[in-house]
């Protein structure tokens, strides 16, 4: 029997990952697309062979290398697709949705890129490792892909992806609009100042993604807790919540100095790809 062809995006938390899950790869054509939901029984699936070619998404921070090794054990054919996002915005979102989940640190008690004690590491935000990762694993230059062509041209961003993966879509049925809603700064900073008091800390130490029943329902019980707790900022005066700026620009600056150099690397490789 021959081998199923399966293209992998292993996308990146906060790197436009969940629209393109809802709103692009379930219209991708010629190519069957395993959901996110499903992710969890991709071996059952694919193994069934009722089609000859798979689309899978997932998305990876620290689970990354765990969660390829696992999958390219069983199908080393795999080609990975893998977007990127400037190290000082991607921080930036991720450090908006640890908050948005009740974290209650300041940005560079999250992630400190002067003494590295930060919840993230300096090494986590690294992006040629990475790269290197992938091409470990799979033995196969990945489509890389950049989170600014996206806003600059989403069609193009669209089009390399179908292209890469020798599927079809129709332009018409594909929104350009975001998936996620955006949380103010106010309503970030207002749940942020009563977080530590109520809310369990979200971690980044656990390398596996974790699944289960149990798992869900807590999640899910925190995160309704959280969202009511953001919305009712929004009859809060301004006064009450303070007007310091939830991330000081200057912490973003030294994100993007020390990461200046990958940064620059990961444009080229991902440049000459394109040629």
């Amino acid at each position: 029997m021959l081998r199923p062809e399966i293209y992998f995006h292993v996308g990146l938390g906060k790197v436009a990952s969940t629209y393109l899950q809802k709103a692009f790869f379930p219209k991708l054509e010629d190519i069957y697309y395993l959901p996110t939901n499903q992710y969890h029984r991709f071996q059952e699936i694919i193994d069934r062979g009722e089609h000859a070619r798979y689309f899978v998404s997932r998305e990876f921070d620290n689970q990354l290398e765990y969660e390829l090794a696992r999958f390219t054990k069983v199908y080393p054919q795999t080609k990975v697709i893998i977007a990127f996002r400037r190290q000082d915005g991607w921080m930036a979102s991720q450090y908006r949705r640890y908050v948005k989940n009740g974290g209650y640190r300041s940005f560079s008690e999250f992630f400190d890129v002067e003494h590295n004690t930060g919840l993230w590491k300096t090494d986590q935000a690294l992006f040629m490792p990475k790269i290197e990762i992938v091409e470990r694993y799979t033995r196969e230059t990945p489509l890389v892909l950049l989170h600014e062509d996206l806003k600059k041209d989403t069609y193009a961003f669209l089009d390399q992806i179908a292209q890469y993966s020798k599927s079809t879509y129709s332009k018409a049925s594909v929104s350009t609009k975001a998936v996620h809603t955006s949380y103010t700064d106010k309503q970030l900073k207002f749940i942020r100042s009563v977080a530590k008091r109520f809310f369990t800390e979200p971690r980044y130490d656990n390398m596996k993604a974790e699944r289960g029943l149990l798992h869900w329902i807590k999640r899910r019980s925190k995160m309704l807790t959280c969202y009511a707790t953001m919305y009712s900022s929004i009859f809060l005066p301004e006064s009450m919540i303070g007007k310091a700026p939830l991330i000081a620009p200057n912490d973003l600056e030294k994100v993007r100095d020390f990461y200046e150099k990958d940064w620059a690397a990961l444009q080229n490789y991902a440049r000459k790809i394109a040629l």
